[in-house]
């Protein structure tokens, strides 16, 4: 090894993981990260419930709206820093590093590897938008990319470039930026599993004090609020689907009981560990979701697979346009949906980077970035290319309730989609096994995450810790969703961004802190 390679080292600190934590009730947490991140989420809850649904959306989409404006360059050069960040990483030296150590090992089989990072990644956001965003594009439901004329030949191939934009490259750079950083850090620095690890480079000791504390707490209102809103949006997915396929009312009773289910399996999974649950049901989302998948495209096999091209090409020819945030016609359209999902995304990044840090060992950087960049974009495109060019392709034509009406009811998109084609309640029961899937694997892997995070970088809390997390996350969501309806998830999306902001600038002191680092060791 190089010299200087200790610098960085848990040696070269007097630190120890879990020194500040407090043992009681059968929890083991730190001091004062749980205490304060709780603090604020009650805080929140309660402002919530006292305030009116309409007082609360008004201050919650002042806020958004503000923030938006003002930072939205912010957001989208970040996104393009990432991406490029990561290439670099990808084609330098650097990239011969291997997590671990030299002589480290994977712990888990290229499948269940991949199928851990995709589920917690994006599962239920291909499944709510896969449909509902291209069509929007499409017939200008919020506007048009690059201001293009609706329901134009050239506004089917952009609408199709732009979805693919906002679920390629640049979100799953922004995760692979925090999750090499974790794992870097971890397995081969020897500090805790925490997002403060990170800046030991920068900060020094002072990681361990109040800098890392602000580090962490962030870490976890970010990736609380970011997960409450996909959370939100599956509630609101899986209740239409079972209104559509078996005719219960989808009301706020039924999202609760969804909401209650989910989270008492979540809690099943989360007691037997990444292992025994959370592998265990992300490789079950793998199959189910290439199971839809291939049915879908062979049903519409004619529209499908030759969308796939086009798709492709679409986001080749317009990402260089789609991620310049100046001078631009469409400024209502990139601040609705790029800058918002580029938030979304930052804000799941402590999540899902730590989820994949923890499964990740054993591989190399190149490998392991490779991956994360190219393997679920590619499954992207697929995913996209089939559902949103049948889904334009029936509107278009005039078929079915896209055709008719256009997009109405974006939690029901998918599912009306599906009338039109043969088997369509099959493929619509499928669809929402599916949801309800990848309801449970991010709601256990978001505990397994918080719970590390507010634990002090331990892996190995108390079960009833975990278990808390999961219903803690259950709980918030039934709440709001309580409190103000659709309202509520809105609300949840203003928390995305609030948290995004202080975050974004995280990220990028994260990626000086992940060279500096990485520059001490043996490549």
């Amino acid at each position: 090894m190089t010299k200087g390679i200790d610098k960085y080292s848990i040696d070269s600190t007097d630190y120890t993981v879990g020194q500040d934590n407090v043992q009681k009730w059968g929890f083991d947490v730190h001091n004062p990260v749980f205490g304060i991140s709780a603090g604020l989420i009650g805080l929140f809850l309660l402002m919530t419930a006292l305030m009116d649904a309409e007082s609360a959306k008004a201050l919650l989409d002042g806020v958004k709206w503000k923030i938006i404006g003002s930072f939205d360059w912010l957001f989208i050069w970040s996104g393009n820093i990432f991406v490029l960040f990561c290439i670099a990483l990808i084609v330098t030296p650097l990239g011969k590093i291997r997590l671990g150590g030299q002589n480290a090992t994977a712990d888990y089989s290229y499948v269940s590897w991949l199928s851990m990072l995709f589920a917690a990644g994006m599962g239920i956001g291909l499944m709510f938008w896969s449909v509902a965003e291209p069509v929007a594009y499409f017939t200008g439901w919020y506007k048009t990319p690059l201001g293009v004329e609706a329901n134009t030949a050239e506004a089917a191939k952009l609408a199709m470039g732009a979805t693919m934009y906002h679920w390629g490259l640049h979100p799953w750079a922004i995760y692979g930026v925090v999750a090499l950083s974790l794992a870097f850090f971890a397995y081969n620095k020897g500090l805790p599993l925490s997002i403060r690890s990170i800046f030991y480079p920068i900060l020094g000791d002072r990681a361990w004090g109040w800098a890392g504390h602000i580090v962490d707490i962030l870490a976890v209102l970010a990736t609380l609020f970011g997960l409450a809103t996909s959370l939100g949006l599956g509630a609101q997915q899986a209740a239409s689907g079972i209104h559509h396929v078996f005719g219960f009312e989808a009301n706020m009773g039924l999202q609760v009981a969804v909401i209650t289910i989910v989270t008492l399996l979540a809690v099943v999974s989360v007691i037997r560990g990444i292992d025994g649950g959370v592998k265990v049901i992300s490789n079950i989302n793998m199959i189910v979701a290439f199971l839809l998948l291939i049915m879908v495209a062979l049903i519409g096999y004619a529209v499908a697979f030759g969308n796939i091209g086009t798709t492709l090409m679409a986001y080749v020819e317009n990402i260089i346009p789609l991620s310049n945030p100046h001078g631009r016609e469409d400024e209502a359209w990139f601040q609705g949906w790029t800058v918002f999902y580029w938030a979304w995304w930052i804000s799941w990044s402590p999540f899902v980077g730590m989820f994949i840090a923890r499964v990740s060992k054993g591989r190399t950087v190149r490998e392991f970035m490779t991956a994360v960049l190219i393997v679920p974009s590619v499954v992207t495109l697929l995913w996209m290319s089939v559902f949103g060019g049948i889904a334009i392709d029936q509107v278009v034509n005039n078929v079915g309730e896209l055709g008719a009406n256009g997009l109405t009811d974006v939690s029901l998109a998918m599912f009306q989609m599906f009338d039109v084609l043969p088997f369509g309640t099959v493929l619509s029961v499928i669809a929402v096994v599916l949801v309800l899937v990848f309801f449970i694997t991010s709601s256990d892997s978001g505990s397994l995450v918080i719970d590390s995070i507010t634990a002090g970088g331990k892996v190995d809390a108390p079960v009833l810790q975990r278990v808390f997390w999961a219903f803690m996350e259950g709980a918030i969501a039934v709440a709001l969703l309580w409190i103000g309806g659709t309202e509520a998830v809105q609300g949840l999306q203003a928390g995305a961004i609030s948290t995004a902001l202080p975050f974004t600038f995280i990220l990028l002191l994260m990626c000086v802190s992940l060279i500096m680092g990485m520059r001490t060791e043996k490549y």
